[in-house]
C-alpha cells in the first residue's frame, strides 16, 4: 500500500497515456484536468483520479474516475507556485 506524498494534485493537467495504464494505449493518448485525488491507499505508485478529459482546445468533454501509475503520467503545463 502506498503512503508516499502524492506528485498529483486538484488543478493539475496531465497527459495519460500507455505509460499511464494499458487500458489507455491510444496513439497520444488524452488531456486530463484533476479534480481530486483519492487519498485512500492503493497499490504502491498507483492512484485513483476524478476529473475531465479535454478536448484539444482544453475544453472538458467527459467526466471521469481513472486508476493510474502516477510515474506515468506527464504534465501537460508546468505547475505554478
Amino acid at each position: 500500500m502506498a503512503t508516499a506524498q502524492r506528485m498529483v494534485r486538484a488543478g493539475d493537467i496531465v497527459i495519460v497515456g500507455r505509460a499511464a495504464s494499458v487500458q489507455f494505449a491510444g496513439s497520444a493518448g488524452f488531456a486530463y484536468r484533476i479534480v481530486e485525488v483519492d487519498a485512500r491507499p492503493t497499490y504502491d505508485g498507483w492512484v485513483w483520479l476524478d476529473g475531465f478529459q479535454l478536448d484539444r482546445c482544453g475544453r472538458a468533454v467527459l467526466r471521469r474516475r481513472i486508476f493510474v501509475r502516477e510515474a506515468g503520467l506527464r504534465r501537460r503545463h508546468p505547475r505554478q507556485a
